[in-house]
């Protein structure tokens, strides 16, 4: 059976280190877990990267810690990418502040993986990013792409 490919956004990280949220801390783990046993083929972009290194020194270094613990490949962001994420923001979908959810979303959709998983519940998991997402893709020729919280994808709670 084919592996799902499984992009991950910055918040996954976040919420790997987060004290405060002991649950998500929890799945998130799990999921990470998940991924390290090749369950799942797992992505980030070099948008990840980025905003990770805009963190204080001393979280960059323990989000890497746990970008590093994990297999995963990472994409570019592309003329492509960039193209699409300008089409999110255009059509609304993503607010042109949030330049780098809307490149989150394109980099997953360009590169044909087929999970977006995050818990950016402002911008990125919510049913209206979903829908028109799933049509601006069907429009531009790039498949529907699956958008889902951690707690979505692991298979045990």
């Amino acid at each position: 059976m084919k592996k799902l490919k499984l992009y991950l956004d910055t918040s996954i990280f976040n919420f790997a280190r987060a004290g405060d949220v002991p649950f998500e801390k929890d799945v998130t783990l799990k999921l990470l877990d998940e991924i390290k046993t090749e369950k799942y083929e797992a992505y980030i972009s070099e948008i990840v990267v980025l905003e990770i290194s805009r963190a204080p020194a001393e979280v960059a270094m323990k989000l890497r810690e746990v970008i590093n613990s994990v297999n995963l490949i990472e994409l570019p962001v592309d003329e492509n990418s960039q193209f699409l994420a300008k089409k999110y923001i255009e059509q609304g979908i993503i607010p042109a502040k949030y330049e780098d959810d809307a490149l989150h979303i394109a980099i997953a959709s360009v590169n044909n993986l087929d999970v977006i998983v995050s818990w950016n519940y402002k911008h990125i998991v919510k049913l209206k990013t979903k829908r028109e997402v799933t049509g601006i893709n069907a429009l531009l020729g790039y498949k529907e792409i699956e958008i889902y919280s951690p707690l979505e994808v692991i298979e045990d709670v």
